[in-house]
């Protein structure tokens, strides 16, 4: 590239890259026209005057966990679509610069120019990257942002953070290679497993995309595989078909597993978990007219799955072990309603339910509870949560915790290697939970493309429906000390409770009707003063009123 032909853009807007001949004619990150692109040289006093004075903001999407910088929030979320009022000014504590090792020769990813100290300058003196677009040489620059010509990029694992990526990476680089790996036939919305178990929807309306779908959008959709290793230092995943695939930047979305608790009898012919399109079928084969089901575990996808069995004529036993379903997400009174609601879709429900071993010689008889009860049935579902699908990665010399350590842009510990969904671990928090997955996957998919988007952390709060019965929790559902004040209100079949703490709301839970949830977040993670509303001594509805005016 000639120094007076520049071919690095940069976006006004948000800060994204692009090389090319010409801007692209929109940006894929914030959305904006070409027209609001620069070369990079016409806007080097003022990048030099932001690395001086570091006034731009940063905001937190509350939906989804993107970040954005500038003076003002977007008009629209580029990665979920929320408007500019469902942001929030973000702060976080800045990470001390790695340091190089001396004598250090720093390579710009934008242009090639090649620095020679102990840290990159703060702008290149061609094209007017910022520092944080140099790389010490010797380390891969990785990808550029722009057409992506020549960028091979592999996505392992086809669940909804897999899909996301391949899409976000495909509207961003137009001609990059994009290999996607299935360990299942055609990718699927894993969330719809217990409707096609309670017969709601059909096999065929669960696939995201049609097959047509990936070969329409240059997709090389490898079916029927997984990975079986991870090597870095040569950039390839192998394969259980026996093959090898490289890549320039791999995107992690291999999902989690079923956690079997390690009792007597876990694995006898008829005891089963649900988190596959086959495990489905083996479960619905046995769930005939009148047979018998122990569903053990109380959270959302046991009292879904109970809830789908009882529709075929099963006899539905849940097991729960504690005293109210959902403790993490619901106080002891919202629990108990969820609880009565349940018995009332024929399920029947053991709190404090706790299994000793899973019975039978050969095939399930009964399962015994750790007081001896014996509970009779032809099938037992364990349903008692996840764990990360952390093991190659750990294998593969990669930080792993919980989950795949990652930082804001779902970077690993390997820079050319990112991770989303159920494999993640942000700030310490494998979300587990689909809307996570499918925004994380989104901003990984722009970061392969040579994008610099970052994900903050979606915000604690669950919007759930069980069992047809909408729930919504956030923050504190419980005090923790003698201080929290809390207001509560039981009205027309609704349920809402308010948890107050020097005069700011920290925690809320609503069943039934749900709409103030929106206002209901905003005013917990806004940290607004309600002293003012409390002197009133308001019930539950006047907090909604205020709340919502």
């Amino acid at each position: 590239m000639s120094n007076g032909d520049p071919k690095a853009w940069r976006c006004s807007i948000c800060g994204y890259n692009h090389t090319g001949d010409a801007p692209p004619d929109t940006c894929p990150v914030c959305g904006v026209g070409a027209e609001d692109f620069k070369p990079w040289k016409e806007m080097l006093p003022a990048l030099a005057l932001e690395k001086e004075v570091a006034v731009s903001r940063m905001w937190r999407c509350l939906v989804c966990g993107y970040i954005h910088h500038g003076d003002a929030p977007p008009e629209t979320c580029p990665v979920c679509g929320a408007a500019a009022s469902e942001f929030e000014v973000y702060e976080e504590a800045s990470t001390p610069p790695k340091k190089a090792a001396a004598p250090g020769k720093w390579r710009c990813k934008i242009c090639g120019y090649l620095h020679v100290g102990p840290e990159p300058p703060e702008i290149c003196p061609l094209c007017g990257a910022g520092r944080d677009q140099f790389v010490a040489e010797g380390e891969p620059a990785g990808a550029v942002a722009g057409s992506g010509a020549g960028l091979k990029v592999l996505v392992a694992g086809a669940g909804i953070a897999g899909i996301s990526a391949v899409e976000a990476l495909r509207e961003a680089s137009p001609d990059a290679s994009i290999t996607l790996v299935s360990q299942e036939e055609l990718p699927y919305y894993r969330l719809n497993l217990t409707r096609f178990l309670a017969g709601e929807v059909r096999e065929g309306d669960l696939p995201i995309h049609p097959r047509s779908w990936y070969a329409e959008n240059r997709v090389e959709l490898k079916s029927g595989v997984s990975v079986t290793g991870i090597r870095p230092a040569d950039r390839a995943v192998d394969l259980s078909n026996g093959s090898a695939v490289s890549f320039d930047k791999l995107i992690l979305t291999v999902g989690a597993h079923p956690f079997i608790p390690p009792f007597k009898g876990a694995y006898l012919d008829g005891s089963m978990a649900l988190r596959t399109m086959d495990d489905a079928k083996k479960i619905l084969e046995r769930a005939q007219q009148g047979s018998r089901c122990v569903c053990i575990g109380g959270g959302i996808l046991g009292l879904e799955t109970a809830g789908a069995l009882v529709n075929h004529g099963v006899q539905v036993t849940l097991l729960e072990g504690f005293g109210t379903l959902m403790p993490r997400q619901l106080n002891r009174r919202a629990g108990e309603l969820l609880g009565e609601f349940t018995k009332s879709r024929g399920i029947d429900l053991l709190l404090e339910a706790r299994t000793a071993e899973i019975v039978g010689p050969d095939k399930v008889t009964a399962v015994r509870l750790e007081d001896g009860t014996l509970i009779p049935a032809d099938l037992v579902v364990i349903t008692t949560g996840v764990r990360p699908n952390s093991f190659l990665a750990r294998q593969a010399g990669l930080e792993v915790n919980q989950g795949i350590v990652v930082d804001n842009h779902l970077r690993s510990s390997n820079a050319d290697v990112c991770a989303a969904g159920d494999v993640a671990e942000h700030r310490g928090i494998c979300y587990g939970i689909w809307s996570a997955a499918q925004y994380m996957g989104k901003i990984a998919g722009l970061n392969a493309a040579g994008a610099e988007a970052e994900f903050g952390g979606i915000p604690m709060s669950n919007t759930l429906k069980v069992l047809g019965y909408d729930m919504f929790s956030i923050g504190r559902v419980e005090p923790a000390d003698g201080a929290g004040r809390p207001i509560e209100e039981e009205k027309a079949g609704n349920y809402c409770r308010f948890l107050f703490r020097d005069g700011k709301l920290i925690g809320a839970v609503l069943l039934g009707d749900i709409s103030a949830s929106g206002a209901v977040r905003k005013a917990v993670e806004s940290g607004e003063d309600l002293s003012a509303l409390l002197r009133t001594r308001p019930g539950g509805s006047q907090v909604i009123e205020h709340l919502t005016r």
